[in-house]
């Protein structure tokens, strides 16, 4: 399989079903966060999060827009700055604008793909600025989509932690 079609087919189903979670939310469930523990994102955190973690990162890797402001230097970053703990945070003001990023995310994402070669994808060494490790660029947008996936497991436990009747077939889709 190329690494084109892969990509495509895992994120189309990533975003199917993170949506699909995501219309589960209630409005006043937004300021929810898990009640134990330490460091935990609110729901409204975790929609920005999971909708801003696909296209924005997919560009970064392709095209080395990062967003990073001149002169800042990643490696020079303090752990704290790299990954801010969750009170610090961006957040969603509602659930339409979690649906509008996300959709808005999908379709940055699968653009960056069209810019990309699938000789690009197997061989292009992708560094990231937190990981300058040798990975070619198709094993770290499937990472990237792999993070994507990750959230949508969060997001799914934090429904049911909020009592809402979710099973395996909410978390991976099926019909």
């Amino acid at each position: 399989m190329q690494w084109s079609t892969l990509l495509r087919s895992e994120l189309n189903h990533v975003y199917d079903v993170t949506e699909g979670l995501v219309n589960l939310v209630q409005e006043d469930e937004l300021s929810w966060k898990p009640a134990t523990g330490g460091n935990w994102m609110m729901v409204r955190q975790l929609l920005h999060h999971i909708a801003t973690s696909g296209g924005f990162v997919f560009k970064g890797f392709i095209t080395g827009d990062w967003g990073i402001p001149e002169g800042v230097n990643p490696e020079e970053m303090t752990p704290e700055e790299m990954l801010p703990p969750a009170e610090k945070l961006p957040s969603v003001a509602s659930l339409d604008e979690a649906r509008q990023m996300l959709a808005s995310d999908k379709a940055l994402a699968f653009e960056m793909l069209d810019k990309v070669s699938e000789e690009d994808l197997q061989t292009r060494p992708a560094p990231a600025p937190w990981d300058s490790s040798d990975m070619s660029l198709g094993y770290r947008l499937l990472q990237m989509t792999a993070h994507i996936n990750q959230h949508k497991g969060q997001l799914f436990y934090y429904l049911k932690l909020l009592g809402k009747p979710v099973n395996t077939t909410h978390l991976w889709g099926g019909k």
